[in-house]
């Protein structure tokens, strides 16, 4: 390791202050070897400005509360080391896009949770519990698709990164197509046709331009265009089945 690798190095972070009328602040910071973007707001925070807003929750890469846009790209920032980010010698951090501003680097995450509704969900059973469990094949085409896209933890980074969501407010967005799509594959569900119909109809699957952003930016590498191609063929071919 060089010298100049563990060094200390000055790092100009400007981040969002304020609501929708708000603006960058820039601050100087004396960062550290391996500090993470979350490390560096919330040094910021304790240090500098104890009013500055922002969300987190495991530090570990679990949760999701603490996605941020870092540069123009949203990231979870308890992953992104900053010598990954810095870019001449600045680092820009703001809220998510395509949500609403609370305060500073906070989001009104309640629009995004309602696509979760626009789309079908949430999972609607008739069994009761003097019921036998349903027999689901683990290797049936349905169960493998639903498993490949069941990781979401609605952290909002594919919504933020989804250029359809930004001038389409009517958009469900791929976190919510990718729920419903999920939910058309898995047997148990009784609302199969009923999902189907909410996750094709208006600001449906059929409002995804296909730029592939929400797969892009996925920090559990789940594939929601993936998800939303699944839905446009089912509108030709009907619902799958095992």
């Amino acid at each position: 390791m060089s010298p100049s690798d563990s060094a200390n190095k000055l790092v100009k972070v400007r981040i969002w202050r304020g609501r929708e009328q708000g603006g960058l602040v820039d601050y100087d910071i004396e960062t550290r070897k391996n500090q993470t973007v979350l490390d560096v707001v919330t040094e910021i925070q304790r240090r500098l400005e104890p009013t500055l807003a922002y969300r987190f929750a495991c530090r570990v890469g679990v949760c999701g509360s603490c996605a941020m846009t870092v540069n123009g790209r949203p990231r979870w920032t308890c992953r992104t080391h900053i010598n990954n980010v810095v870019t001449d010698g600045t680092l820009t951090i703001e809220p998510l896009r395509n949500l609403p501003k609370i305060k500073d680097l906070v989001c009104d995450m309640a629009p995004f949770i309602d696509t979760w509704q626009k789309a079908g969900a949430p999972f609607s059973g008739n069994a009761t519990r003097y019921d036998k469990p349903a027999a689901v094949k683990p290797d049936s085409s349905m169960r493998l698709a639903a498993d490949a896209a069941l990781q979401c933890i609605n952290c909002a980074v594919c919504y933020s990164a989804c250029d359809v969501v930004n001038w389409n407010p009517d958009y469900i967005g791929p976190a919510g197509l990718n729920r419903a799509w999920t939910l058309i594959n898995d047997v148990r569900h009784s609302k199969r046709e009923a999902t189907f119909r909410l996750a094709f109809g208006a600001g449906g699957c059929g409002s995804c331009h296909s730029h592939g952003n929400c797969t892009r930016h996925c920090p559990v590498e789940l594939r929601p265009s993936e998800s939303i191609a699944g839905l446009k063929r089912a509108a030709f071919s009907g619902l799958p089945e095992e």
